[in-house]
């Protein structure tokens, strides 16, 4: 377990000082003191000289202060060392002030006399948050080194198996099959495989097979010619000829037509092709990397799915986990995704302990869209600088599903390991099938009825795509037209 941060105590009254001092030390804390904001200030900036582990990582700061005030002191931590963590104690209280600090990044508000409990209560939450920022920088500046790209965020074992076949396939033109359910990032992959390829300079072209008419299919993949149905009124190129030199992403592979399938073999084989209504063949260069929300397998069993297809895709096939099946990466996702989106809205954010909770109990079938999509929604929506449960979507803050117990430092202390997940007894026992189907079910009704039956809106509350929603909704016997 990573050691604690260093703790800042700022206040003028020495016998305040020396009680906090000692009773973070018998907690294991290490922490320096100073009389004043300015020289407060003055020992961060020269703690920023010193190895990370010296470094503050938590203020707590008496608004009261001579020179610079509390209030100052907090501005100044916000605007110049935003991963200083302060926590606030003021023998004058109000609201006024409490509202304040809490805008300026403060994660608690205390009165004196501070009970010892509450104050190392505080100093926990405060170095939670701390740990939380500085691993969300880490994955953040290796991702951005190895791949460019920073929003495939997690610490997961599994997750650090997918960045590192990324990094092995990225230079070579093998077909790439990326396998994981709606909204864990596929398309994010496909990009960083692209990104980091020697086509990196050329068109990435993505093609969704589930969101495009099936009429229309063929002519949008292949182009057509003038005069090849009813419509065309001039030629069109096709996507694989927009993709010439390039990559070709082709999502929800699983959805494609027998004829598609059959037209997309021959051109994974010779990378040929004939626009629809046309005799005349053309040859492209492209890489292709193709994407599923559900196993092949299954599919090539009942017939559904051409087998001599899923052998010439199944090459390299890429698997990324279900955001339930990697808990401990939730915190450090939703924290990445608050400071996202706070930071684009011009605001200062950050989330309750009740909130991280809700987020940790809820099993996310809409995966990490889901829950980028919550956070977007927290911020804009929240009226306080600290988001509460009732700031996210219903169906999350009441989620109904059993306890999931995970030790708040393992997400961003505890690199790759996987938190410990337990459950509170139930007096008739379920199948994993039958709880995921029941709370799947629960977030799409919850999510259509506060979008009035807009199926449009209800799929974006859940982070997944109108045509998913839809076979979502008809496996769950869930009425279409339901109001």
């Amino acid at each position: 377990m990573a050691r604690p941060p260093r703790v800042l105590i700022v206040d003028d009254d020495p016998f305040v000082v020396e009680g906090i001092a000692a009773l973070l030390t018998d907690e294991g804390y290490r922490s320096a003191t100073a009389c004043d904001g300015q020289q407060a200030l003055d020992q961060i900036e020269h703690a920023r000289t010193l190895p990370a582990d010296e470094r503050f990582g938590v203020a707590i700061v008496d608004l009261g202060l001579p020179k610079l005030s509390g209030t100052e002191l907090l501005r100044q931590l916000r605007d110049r060392h935003p991963d200083v963590v302060p926590v606030v104690i003021t023998g004058y209280a109000r609201i006024e002030s409490a509202v304040a600090a809490m805008k300026l990044g403060a994660t608690d508000y205390l009165t004196k006399p501070v009970i010892d409990e509450e104050l190392l209560r505080a100093v926990e939450r405060a170095a939670h948050h701390h740990a939380l920022v500085g691993e969300n920088q880490r994955l953040r500046d290796q991702l951005e080194q190895r791949f460019g790209l920073g929003n495939l965020v997690g610490n997961d074992p599994r997750m650090q198996k997918v960045y590192d076949l990324i990094q092995t396939v990225a230079d070579s033109k093998t077909t790439v099959l990326v396998s994981g359910e709606s909204g864990t990032g596929k398309s994010m992959v496909a990009r960083a495989i692209h990104t980091h390829s020697p086509r990196a300079d050329h068109p990435l072209v993505t093609f969704a097979c589930g969101s495009i008419p099936e009429t229309l299919l063929e002519s949008e993949l292949f182009g057509h010619v003038r005069g090849a149905f009813t419509g065309a009124d001039a030629d069109k190129p096709g996507r694989l000829l927009a993709a010439d030199g390039g990559t070709l992403f082709i999502d929800e592979i699983n959805s494609a037509t027998p004829t598609l399938q059959l037209k997309l073999l021959r051109v994974l084989q010779e990378r040929a092709f004939e626009p629809v209504g046309s005799t005349h063949t053309h040859h492209v260069d492209v890489r292709f990397i193709l994407a599923t929300n559900q196993p092949l397998e299954p599919l090539v069993a009942d017939g559904t799915f051409r087998e001599d297809l899923f052998y010439r895709i199944n090459v390299v096939n890429l698997e990324i986990p279900a955001l339930r099946d990697r808990p401990a990466d939730i915190d450090l996702l939703a924290e990445y995704f608050l400071n996202q989106h706070a930071e684009e809205m011009s605001k200062q954010r950050r989330l309750a302990p009740a909130t991280l909770d809700a987020l940790r109990q809820h099993l996310w079938p809409g995966n990490v869209r889901e829950l980028e999509n919550a956070m977007e929604r927290a911020v804009l929506l929240s009226q306080s600088p600290t988001i509460q449960p009732h700031d996210l979507p219903e169906h999350i803050a009441h989620t109904n599903a059993p306890a999931r117990h995970i030790p708040a430092t393992d997400s961003a202390t505890q690199h790759g390991a996987a938190a410990v997940i337990t459950t509170e007894p139930s007096t008739q026992a379920q199948s994993l099938a039958e709880t995921l189907e029941h709370t799947e079910r629960l977030a799409i009704e919850n999510a259509l009825a506060e979008s009035l039956g807009n199926k449009q809106h209800a799929a974006k509350q859940l982070g997944i795509n109108r045509t998913t929603l839809y076979k979502k909704m008809r496996k769950l016997s869930i009425p279409i037209d339901q109001n």
